[in-house]
Order: structure tokens, then C-alpha cells, then sequence
């Protein structure tokens, strides 16, 4: 018997109208005799409601009373999907994150999962559908727990693997993974293969199809996954491993963020350790670090040490390196209206000149280039933000993407 997991994500179930075409997709499966887990979202504009109240009554409102109210937003397309089901004749039960468990660790707002137990719906699972709230879980001293935004991608992928699913299929409002954001670049393609490697590098880096800690764990576990739209009947895009894809071209898509900033700390002792010194408490602190750049030291005493953030830590990472009294420097400046443009390729670590043509392009554009990084799939630059959409049609275009 095969056995899926069906996640849907918020817009897939934004109205009884949309929720009622969900139903009629699982109705599909299960006239199969598939074996259906559906994994939900909240209704699109929920979760963002649903903090805008807590908002209201206070900006530093209690984390652990916070994912109790976001919590909610699934509960609820929980309860609509199982009576949608069960008005069609197909039998379905909402069950809850404390009710299997979901056990989860963690701190609030960005908990993890750690294990399922699925004992109590596997022999429920023989006849019906079980619905489940994703982004949630219940942690190991009974509070309920979020699992950060766009987590129902990572509760649909832990539930694949405990359940030995043949397929995990993600449901969005987009028939697929495409060689750029569709909405500003009209041009980009669906791409029908990517490996683990690439979608991961392009969830990270700014694509909002997946979570990309969900895609970690589908890449560690080999779980097939697919991306497909709610309205309509065409394929998505298959993820799964790259031995599985003949890679004709040497990039596979153009990422970019709008999210990161750019601090420079000027007059930085050039010394072993000082490194280490800046980064430590920022590490302590979760503050995620990610292009790093050192100057070459002239006289070898100063250099100025470069890196990016995401725009929401700024001001936390100011205070922690003002009060830093462990190094020495001359001034610290920064810079968020910046962005984050990628490309993404499997076959790029095989490709000569990949390096040049996105340099030469750029330049060609009269884009200036702030900071740079590079892996064996990935090469990424941190330039205006202003600049953004022109660099990724030049890319775009560049590598023959259009």
C-alpha cells in the first residue's frame, strides 16, 4: 500500500472554499487506496492576525503564551479539513500535537522535532485520514511549542520518515520550484528535477517554496519530495537526490534576500584570537553569521572585519559588540538596505567561469559588489538593495535561464 504524507500550506487552505478543494484532493488519494497523513497550516493571514492581537496588548508579549495563541491558527484548519472530509463521505480525525505527541525541544518560537509518536493513529490510519497541525509540537514539560514560520514543511518531512511515507508532496499556491521568484521575474522556469543540495542552498538563500530545515532532513533520510500547486492538476517540481538529475545546465536558479546587513568593525586589531573574540557572544546570543570578510592588513596592526546578519538582529549584534570589551576597534558601521543575490547550481563545481560571468555581468549592469561568498553550488554577493532586481534578470539572462 503506498503511504503519503499531503501538507497544505496557507493559502491552499484560505477559505471553506479552498478547504473543501483540499478535501476533494485527499478524496482522490484515497480512492487509491493510498494511506493519507495531511499535514495543515494555518489559513492565510492567520498566524499574522493572530500576532497583530498579541501586538496590541503588549510588544514583548510572553513567548510561552505566544505559541499557545499561534498554535491555534492550525487547530482550526485541523477541525474544518477533518469535517470537510467526513461531509464527503471519507473518514478523517483532527489530531492535536499533545494528542499523538509531537515531542519537540527547544526554546519557544523555534523549537525542534525530536520524535512522533504515531502508535495512536497508525491503526486509525488503515481506514482514514489523519489531519495534523503543523509548526507545533509539546515539549518535555507539557507546553505547547512553534516550531518557527513556515514549519509545516518540517513537520510534513518528520512525519514522511516516522511513517516510511513512498512520498512527501508539498501544496502551495505555485505548481513548482522555479528558476527565479515568477512574480518579478516573468521569464523564470519551472524546474521540473533539483537535487536536495540545490533546493536546500535555495531555500536558505531567499526562495520561499520551502522550509530549508525540512529539506535537510528529506536530504538525510532520502525521502522523495514534491512541490506541487493546490489548483491545479500539472506536476510540480520532484526534490530528491542528485544522482537522479542530468544536469544540462551548470546553474539551476537566481535567489535573492532582502533580509540581511552589512557590519563593518574599522581598526580591528589584527591578532590571533580577535576573531574569535567578536564572534563568540554573538554566537551565544543565536545570532547567525554569514558572509565573513577580513581585510588584508597594511601595516599588519589594524584591518576592518566585514559580515552579514539578518536585518532583525541588527540591533541586538550593535549592543553585543558595543559591549564587547574584549576587543578593539575604531568604529563600527553598518548598512541594511543591502540584499542578497545568489546563483544556484549543481553543476557549477564542474563549469569553468562561472565566477567571471557573474562578476562581468554585474559590472556590465553597473552593479557594485559589497561583499561576496561562495560554496561548491553557490556563489553569492551582497550588493545595494536598490540594485536587486536588475542583477537577477541579468543572471537570469546570463545563464541562458530565461
Amino acid at each position: 500500500m503506498v503511504k503519503k504524507v499531503l501538507k497544505f500550506g496557507g493559502t491552499s487552505v484560505g477559505s471553506i472554499e479552498r478547504i473543501q478543494h483540499v478535501a476533494n484532493i485527499i478524496r482522490q488519494e484515497k480512492d487509491k487506496g493510498h494511506q493519507i497523513i495531511a499535514i495543515v497550516s494555518a489559513m492565510a493571514g492567520k498566524t499574522n492576525e493572530l500576532i497583530n492581537l498579541s501586538k496590541k496588548l503588549s510588544k514583548e508579549f510572553d513567548k510561552r503564551e505566544l505559541d499557545v495563541l499561534l498554535s491555534s491558527g492550525e487547530q482550526i484548519t485541523c477541525a474544518l479539513l477533518a469535517g470537510a472530509l467526513l461531509k464527503i463521505k471519507i473518514k478523517a480525525k483532527s489530531w492535536l500535537n499533545w494528542q499523538i505527541p509531537i515531542l519537540t525541544e527547544g526554546e519557544h518560537a523555534n523549537a525542534r522535532i525530536i520524535n512522533i509518536h504515531l502508535s495512536k493513529i497508525e491503526e486509525f490510519l488503515k481506514h482514514g485520514v489523519a489531519i495534523i497541525p503543523g509548526f507545533q509540537g509539546i515539549s518535555k514539560n507539557g507546553d505547547i511549542t512553534t516550531i518557527g514560520r513556515g514549519g509545516s514543511d518540517a513537520t510534513a518531512v518528520a512525519f514522511a520518515k516516522l511513517f516510511n511515507a513512498d512520498s512527501c508532496e508539498i501544496y502551495t499556491d505555485v505548481d513548482g520550484v522555479y528558476s527565479s521568484d515568477p512574480n518579478n521575474i516573468p521569464v523564470a522556469k519551472k524546474i521540473e528535477k533539483i537535487s536536495y543540495d540545490e533546493m536546500l542552498e535555495l531555500s536558505s538563500l531567499g526562495a520561499k517554496v520551502m522550509q530549508s530545515s525540512a529539506v535537510q532532513t528529506a536530504m538525510m533520510y532520502d525521502i522523495p519530495l514534491e512541490v506541487r500547486s493546490t489548483f491545479t492538476n500539472r506536476k510540480g517540481t520532484r526534490i530528491f537526490n542528485k544522482q537522479n538529475i542530468d544536469y544540462s545546465k551548470s546553474v539551476t536558479g537566481v535567489a535573492y534576500s532582502k533580509d540581511d546587513a552589512k557590519i563593518t568593525l574599522i581598526g580591528v586589531e589584527d591578532k590571533p584570537g580577535v576573531a574569535a573574540n567578536i564572534f563568540e557572544p554573538l554566537n551565544r546570543a543565536q545570532i547567525n553569521v554569514d558572509m565573513v570578510i577580513q581585510n588584508i592588513s597594511s601595516d599588519e596592526k589594524l584591518t576592518d572585519v566585514t559580515f552579514t546578519i539578518k536585518r532583525d538582529d541588527l540591533l541586538k549584534t550593535k549592543d553585543i559588540l558595543e559591549g564587547n570589551k574584549s576587543i578593539n576597534y575604531k568604529k563600527i558601521t553598518h548598512n541594511q538596505d543591502v540584499s542578497k543575490v545568489s546563483i544556484v547550481g549543481a553543476g557549477m563545481v564542474s563549469t569553468p567561469g562561472i565566477t567571471y560571468r557573474m562578476f562581468r555581468g554585474l559590472a556590465d549592469s553597473k552593479i557594485n559588489i559589497l561583499a561576496i561568498s561562495t560554496s561548491e553550488i553557490k556563489l553569492s554577493v551582497i550588493i545595494k538593495q536598490e540594485d536587486t532586481l536588475k542583477a537577477v534578470k541579468k543572471l537570469h539572462s546570463i545563464f541562458d535561464l530565461d
